[in-house]
């Protein structure tokens, strides 16, 4: 089946207002930056975005931000944007913020059927307890909080532990990066460009890839395959000049 679509615009055209979206990347290395794009100028709003970070006041993720497109972002780290910050204190935003792996794994287990699982993570603290503050209102006060998650005693090598049950993410759109893709869908990623690609991918009910370099299908050694096509839905093949379009999220010089 060729899922190759001709341009990012086609690609997103049916990504709804109020959908949920899984989005790969890290930081700013790997990340939909052309689908995302795509997505400000369809001008679609209220969207739930779970992805690692927010991208960065100019780049990515911080596009859809400081459109005021978004409604509620699940992350692990938020630190490099103002205008998040901004938003999430005024009662504009809501924020689930969660523990990195905690996430990684809420995606992998929403693309393999498995509702939720139970994890060492968070036990003894607010993510265990609840309580962690999702939205304010504008005048600063937390109308919304975390609930509470069931916690249940495991036999270890170590002796009996608490473990805390974590809910698996299934999005309705995940948008990815890919190095190199076929036409079937069949994606390499590059480096730690892979990150949450795989995840976010997985997650998605309808999964839409821009990639680097389209093609053919067998031009990929099925050992390198990093994600099989059964997950891709759609393949947008960049340009050079939007494959070789990459922010640095910071600059060191000496």
């Amino acid at each position: 089946m060729d899922k190759v679509i001709s341009s990012a615009a086609e690609a997103v055209a049916d990504v709804p207002s109020g959908a949920t979206l899984t989005v790969g990347g890290f930081g700013l290395c790997g990340i939909p930056s052309v689908l995302i794009n795509a997505l400000l100028e369809a001008g679609v709003t209220d969207l739930e975005v779970v992805s690692n970070n927010a991208g960065v006041d100019d780049w990515g993720l911080g596009l859809l931000l400081g459109a005021g497109r978004l409604r509620r972002v699940v992350a692990s780290y938020v630190g490099e944007n103002k205008e998040f910050a901004r938003q999430y204190l005024s009662g504009d935003l809501e924020v689930e913020l969660t523990p990195q792996g905690t996430l990684a794994e809420r995606m992998r287990a929403g693309g393999s059927g498995i509702a939720g699982f139970y994890t060492r993570t968070g036990v003894g603290t607010q993510v265990a307890q609840g309580g962690l503050p999702w939205k304010y209102d504008d005048a600063g006060n937390v109308i919304k909080t975390s609930p509470e998650k069931p916690v249940m005693t495991f036999e270890t090598p170590e002796g009996e532990r608490e473990f805390v049950l974590e809910e698996a993410i299934v999005a309705d759109f995940g948008i990815i990066r890919a190095w190199k893709g076929d036409r079937h869908g069949n994606l390499l990623f590059k480096d730690s460009a892979r990150n949450f690609n795989p995840l976010a991918a997985m997650a998605g009910q309808i999964t839409i890839a821009e990639v680097e370099e389209l093609v053919e299908p067998g031009e990929i050694p099925p050992n390198d395959v990093h994600l099989p096509g059964v997950y891709v839905h759609r393949v947008v093949p960049l340009t050079p000049e939007q494959a070789a379009e990459k922010r640095i999220e910071k600059r060191t010089v000496r």
